[in-house]
């Protein structure tokens, strides 16, 4: 007892310690409804202080490390809570809720709501509701008669009220708290868009990117590239910020300013500036304003004295600035006009030659930036596809069988762009066929495994040529896609927006095409395609290393003249079938057969024909079992087919019928028609025995007592050796 006692005082001294709060929350809401606050008094006081104390602790305090969702939400629940409380207290001690100090309570309210979540702020409007209730119960246990109810005395209209200014006090500054919360996500979201969109601009206006640089990469690899585009960008800044710096210190310029060309030639964009003048303007202006527009129509370098010393013609200036000379040098690249390096003074003294000059190797200087930047940028770009296209190289090299060429032909194009639909098909020249192998991003559109004929569509048309297609003339290629990719029947589900086709060739021959298709518009630029292209070229080795492998694995595991398992495929597969029907408790039986006097079929008819018997009655044996079977040549003129889940009785059943079919069948040769015949030897497991060579064996016996017993029949072992000890 004493232990537990020990426990319960530590527990409840934990409590009220933790939840000091709550506990003094539902003191005050109780004493408010009996009355007990009205007024100033010792208590009230006292109460309204403790309140005032545990918020500012608990204000002040922190939260406690490592709190769960549901104690996080319990602290502040206490917290808004000891504030209702609190302000309850006042209001009255104040009068009551007819005070001045009412609206204190929709303060309140709005304060709590808009700093806490939906769930605390829903349960905090509950608890300032209730101790509105217990207010007015409180002044109605004062105003009531003697003997009455408090409840009978509520004034039902005024609390319905004050609550009602709760609610909408509460609701309103949750929709505004909302509402600006929203338009401060969007306006950051707008805001952080534009930053990446003039990072971009300003990127391609220096050519370290294409327009649709990242139209076919991951969203890692756009990560990167802006990271790349950032670092150069800031670097030819960081260059160019030097020089004009260099200028006007040397130069004694007011102002010295790189302006840019856009891709329209129309405006001139500030790129980089240095000024002692505010009435530099922040936007762009027009190519062809001013003293600055003679440069860029003429594309020669610009010396002025200003008149009056003013800056009227000097389009950079929003404002009249007193300039006494300017200069501006062209900055052209390849003979295109990239831009204006401009420069002025306030003192009337025209730029001289060698100022001249010195200005012009500056602007060469910030096209070397530029340049070297933009050096570097492809650099980087060239490596990182290139170790792309290595993987993809390097995957196909390990694929082995036509399933595994697919498969990683896929992934493999996955390294070098992103698509939304592919394909592999292969052409049957012998039968023009073309067959869709495989397909990737519309797996159950029925696609795939279709076979159709030489036609119009883009696969035939590329299989004929031996070139890809949509052609590089974006005028046929918006024609292109809208032909049949196979045929008009066998269509693509999605709206394809970018197309191409790539012949599968080996050895100047197109056995194939590999299809690519995405929604989006321009996916496969020209870089892409012709890593597409060497990637195709791979996958057309690979499907023809893959045929072989096939065909030399057939040859391995397959009889050359009959096309069955050969004798060692049979030994395997007989292997598995035993440990099945082991696992399972399932019957197997074997069957060995040969055909009669094949010796004097051979003699009589030629080994020719005796081949063409092998075949016939290889042919009969593979037609009459399941695919579950399996029939194999054993050797010679002897095949072996074993029987899954087949007892003695219904494999014998099954050679009979297979003996009267070969029976049955007329044989051809140069001397005339013949038949021929077989016997069937049976050895099932577990009956006739539980190891594989012993089931041969009996198989074998039994084989050898039905050509002993007359041929062309079927003997069971079980069978036989009842017969024996009958006649033992």
């Amino acid at each position: 007892m004493t232990r537990l006692a020990a426990r319960s005082v530590y527990y409840a001294r934990r409590l009220l310690t933790e939840r000091a709060g709550l506990i003094l929350g539902a003191v005050t809401a109780w004493m408010l409804s009996t009355g007990q606050l009205y007024g100033v008094s010792r208590w009230s006081i006292a109460l309204t202080l403790g309140l005032l104390f545990l918020f500012c602790l608990r204000l002040l305090g922190g939260w406690r490390a490592r709190r769960t969702p549901i104690v996080a939400g319990l602290d502040r629940f206490e917290l808004g809570l000891s504030l209702v409380a609190l302000v309850h207290a006042g209001i009255q001690l104040a009068g009551g809720p007819s005070s001045w100090a009412q609206p204190l309570a929709y303060i309140a309210m709005a304060y709590l709501v808009g700093f806490n979540g939906r769930i605390v702020g829903g349960l905090l409007t509950a608890t300032a509701l209730a101790f509105q209730l217990a207010l007015h119960l409180g002044e109605g246990a004062l105003t009531a008669a003697a003997g009455a109810s408090r409840w009978a005395a509520l004034e039902w209209a005024a609390l319905l009220t004050r609550g009602g200014y709760l609610l909408v006090f509460a609701l309103a500054n949750l929709l505004f708290l909302q509402a600006e919360v929203a338009r401060r996500r969007r306006t950051h979201h707008a805001r952080l868009t534009e930053a990446i969109r003039a990072l971009h601009d300003e990127a391609r206006d220096y050519r370290l990117i294409s327009a649709s640089l990242t139209s076919s990469e991951s969203v890692d690899r756009a990560i990167d590239e802006s990271k790349l585009m950032r670092g150069a960008v800031e670097a030819i800044h960081q260059g160019m910020f030097f020089v004009l710096d260099l200028l006007k210190k040397s130069l004694e310029l007011q102002t010295c300013v790189l302006l840019w060309l856009d891709a329209q030639g129309r405006q001139l964009k500030i790129k980089e500036l240095v000024t002692d003048s505010r009435l530099v303007t922040e936007t762009a202006i027009p190519a062809q304003a001013g003293a600055i527009g003679g440069v860029v129509k003429n594309r020669l370098l610009l010396n002025l004295r200003a008149r009056n010393h003013n800056s009227r013609g000097i389009a950079y200036y929003a404002g009249p600035e007193e300039v006494g000379a300017f200069l501006g040098v062209p900055v052209v690249e390849d003979g295109h006009l990239r831009g204006v390096l401009c420069a002025d003074r306030r003192q009337d003294r025209p730029f001289s030659r060698a100022e001249e000059e010195l200005m012009v190797e500056a602007s060469r200087q910030v096209l070397r930036a530029i340049q070297s930047e933009r050096v570097f940028v492809a650099v980087e770009r060239s490596k990182y596809e290139h170790e792309r296209f290595y993987r993809a190289s390097t995957m196909l090299n390990g694929a082995l069988t036509l399933t595994q060429v697919y498969d990683t032909a896929f992934a493999a194009a996955q390294q070098i762009t992103a698509f939304d639909f592919a394909a592999i098909t292969l052409y049957d020249r012998q039968a023009r066929k073309h067959d869709i192998e495989r397909v990737w991003g519309e797996e159950d559109s029925g696609l795939e495994g279709a076979r159709f004929g030489n036609n119009a569509g883009l696969v035939s048309m590329v299989v004929k040529n031996k070139h890809f297609l949509p052609a590089g003339d974006p005028s046929r290629a918006e024609r292109d896609r809208e032909r049949a990719i196979f045929t008009r029947k066998l269509r693509v589900r999605q709206s394809i927006g970018s197309l191409v086709v790539l012949p599968l060739i080996v050895q100047d021959e197109a056995i194939g095409t590999f299809v690519f298709g995405a929604e989006r518009p321009r996916r496969f630029p020209k870089r892409v395609r012709e890593m597409l292209s060497v990637i195709a070229n791979q996958v057309a080795v690979s499907v023809e290393n893959a045929k072989m492998y096939k065909r030399m694995e057939e040859m391995a595991t397959t009889d050359g003249l009959t096309g069955l398992p050969n004798h060692r495929t049979f030994q395997a597969r007989l292997n598995e079938m035993l440990a099945r029907a082991e696992r399972h408790g399932k019957p197997v039986s074997i069957c060995l057969t040969d055909v009669d006097k094949f010796k004097s079929v051979n003699d009589t008819y030629g080994h020719p024909v005796g081949d063409q018997v092998l075949k016939r009655v290889a042919k009969v044996l593979a037609q009459q079992v399941r695919k579950v079977d399996i029939v194999a040549r054993y050797g010679g003129e002897e095949f072996a087919f074993v029987l899954e889940e087949t007892d003695a009785a219904g494999a014998k059943l099954l050679c009979e019928r297979v003996r009267e079919e070969i029976a049955a069948q007329l044989m051809n040769s140069d001397k005339g028609t013949f038949r021929v015949t077989i016997s069937l030897g049976i050895a099932s497991y577990p009956r006739d025995g539980e190891h594989k060579q012993l089931l041969i064996e009996r198989a074998d016996q039994a084989l050898y007592h039905a050509k002993e017993s007359g041929r062309n029949r079927t003997v069971r072992f079980d069978e036989m050796t009842g017969a024996l000890r009958k006649t033992g």
